[in-house]
């Protein structure tokens, strides 16, 4: 799959479908980001998919460090860790690549 298979994206890269999303999609996603998916980033991918079924809304950074503290463990819930898988904006990149709606207060 190349970019170009991709389904819509937003202007920022996020899926315009959610439903178009799977585990496919979310490599391309991030081969597009220059990251290549590991089992830790997968437990956050699906953490925040955890997290947007439950609440209806992608996670603040702030948010998402408490969830993964929550339902991980103290040393995976700090943005430390995060920020070494998704680089930059965990939070948005993380749910860019999890085919979820980009963040409210994420710029």
């Amino acid at each position: 799959m190349s970019a170009s298979t991709l389904p819509a994206l937003t202007e920022e890269g996020f899926l315009v479908n959610q439903t178009d999303w799977n585990p496919s999609i979310a490599e391309e996603l991030a081969r597009t980001e220059s990251i290549h998916l590991s089992e830790a980033h997968w437990e956050i991918i699906e953490l925040l998919r955890e997290y947007y079924a439950t609440y209806d809304s992608s996670p603040a950074m702030r948010a998402l460090v408490k969830f993964c503290k929550l339902r991980l463990d103290e040393d995976k819930g700090r943005s430390i860790y995060l920020l070494k898988l998704f680089p930059g904006s965990p939070a948005k990149l993380a749910s860019k690549i999890a085919g979820l709606p980009k963040p409210a207060n994420c710029l």
